[in-house]
């Protein structure tokens, strides 16, 4: 905390965000982590509750910092996913680097939502940087 001219303004350290952006109760990423330098192929593991799976699959998706899909693909459960413990799985993702000077960018796992219920919707943003 920080004390000026009577104010007084708190700090959040951005290590809190990074790790809250990689760990949460429904899904746990262990590559890449938040703030990782990234490069094509992409390897993305980690663990995620069955009940984010569909068919043993969810979304992946990565993004340059406007947004714009610069990979999708699909992780794969490693074990049985119909449960509502963790499950390993794994996904890769070709791509081509960003050439708009910006080297930001968000790796976004997507809940698998077969019902198209938009109350079953679930996402993990992930910030990283390309190579």
């Amino acid at each position: 905390m920080i004390m000026l001219g009577g104010g007084a303004f708190w700090f959040k350290s951005q290590s809190d965000d990074l790790l809250q952006a990689t760990t949460d109760s429904r899904i746990r990423v262990t590559t890449p982590r938040a703030g990782d330098s990234i490069s094509s192929p992409l390897s993305i593991t980690g663990e995620a509750r069955g009940t984010w799976f569909f068919e043993a699959s969810f979304p992946v998706v990565l993004t340059d910092w406007d947004g714009l899909i610069i990979a999708q693909g699909v992780a794969q459960a490693q074990s049985e996913w119909m449960t509502e413990e963790f499950v390993p799985f794994q996904a890769a993702l070709n791509f081509t680097k960003p050439n708009n000077g910006n080297p930001h960018g968000t790796l976004i796992l997507q809940r698998d939502n077969p019902s198209g219920l938009s109350q079953n919707d679930a996402a993990v943003e992930i910030p990283i940087l390309f190579k």
